[in-house]
């Protein structure tokens, strides 16, 4: 039967290399020979996908095989089809080998400068054939990003949601209150956050996660901060802290970069404020072997060397 317009063939690929083969060797005892399978299992093959198409392809004759017209339109187009399916074998295997692939990494630029270079420089040396793209963005602008599948792994101040979210928390730390070298406050061992309700406060921008925890901690304590300057960039914050325009509550991990002669870092009381870090992945998604070898590298570099010096740090979940 010819297909009629409105119907589907749907050819086995199996079929078409078998046919291709046939078709080489002018014969089907040959092509049993060079695919290795019975000469029986050949024909049926062939006849499956000629009735499947609706018409005759190939004349048997007593010793060889020669095309019908259909069978040189078929074989032209079975060589392109087959020409493109190894195409994607290979590309499959050399992303799989990760000797090709992309990588999407969003991060907020205070954990990017701080912990990802050596790591990126290292991932870059195994696996050179990967394209690396980076986005410094907020950590609620990364979570939608993740979620939109913009980006493949994001790295966000916790929490986060964890629903959704598989996470590897790299990072516990808590925020110090950073002041000017002649603030009144400069010299104590340590602040109450409700101290500094007299003191203008420099911020991260509304899309940053410390923006809000910062406003929430703050309204917990009973005030609401006078709001100065806010900002993308840390060194930018404590530029504003060292020219006395007010104060700014960073991690002590940025804290311990800052030169103390032009700003101090107090640590923080009643309350601690957590700065906790995790790389994020959409649970739902098969994760790319990219994805898979940044966050195996990860686990390596960032977490487990925090566990090795008594750290808290916890695998994926």
């Amino acid at each position: 039967m010819v297909p009629t317009p409105g119907m589907e063939a749907h050819v086995d690929v199996h079929a078409l290399r078998t046919f291709v083969e046939v078709a080489r060797q002018q014969g089907f005892t040959r092509a049993s020979e060079t695919l290795h399978v019975t000469q029986p299992a050949i024909s049926k093959a062939v006849k499956a996908l000629e009735e499947e198409l609706g018409t005759p392809l190939l004349h048997r004759e007593r010793r060889r095989v020669r095309l019908t017209e259909a069978g040189r339109v078929v074989l032209e187009r079975a060589q392109g089809i087959l020409d493109a399916l190894r195409g994607i074998e290979e590309e499959v295997v050399e992303v799989a080998a990760l000797r090709r692939g992309r990588l999407r990494l969003g991060m907020p630029p205070i954990v990017g400068v701080t912990f990802f270079p050596p790591v990126l420089a290292e991932f870059h040396q195994a696996y050179p054939g990967v394209l690396l793209e980076l986005r410094e963005e907020g950590s609620h602008h990364i979570e939608s990003l993740v979620m939109d599948r913009e980006l493949d792994v994001g790295a966000v101040v916790l929490p986060t949601d964890e629903k959704a979210f598989g996470t590897l928390p790299f990072v516990r730390d808590e925020l110090r209150a950073v002041l000017h070298a002649d603030h009144p406050l400069a010299r104590r061992p340590q602040v109450a956050l409700r101290d500094l309700a007299g003191t203008p406060f420099v911020l991260y921008r509304p899309e940053f996660a410390l923006h809000g925890h910062i406003l929430e901690a703050c309204r917990r304590a009973g005030f609401r901060p006078t709001v100065v300057s806010e900002s993308s960039h840390w060194d930018f914050i404590v530029a504003m802290v060292a020219a006395n325009i007010g104060v700014a509550l960073l991690p002590s991990t940025i804290c311990r970069q800052l030169d103390p002669r032009q700003v101090r870092s107090v640590p923080m009381t009643a309350p601690l404020i957590p700065w906790n870090v995790a790389l994020i992945w959409r649970k739902d998604r098969q994760l790319p072997p990219a994805t898979r070898a940044w966050l195996e590298l990860a686990q390596r570099r960032l977490v487990e060397p925090g566990k090795a010096a008594g750290g808290r740090s916890p695998r994926p979940r």
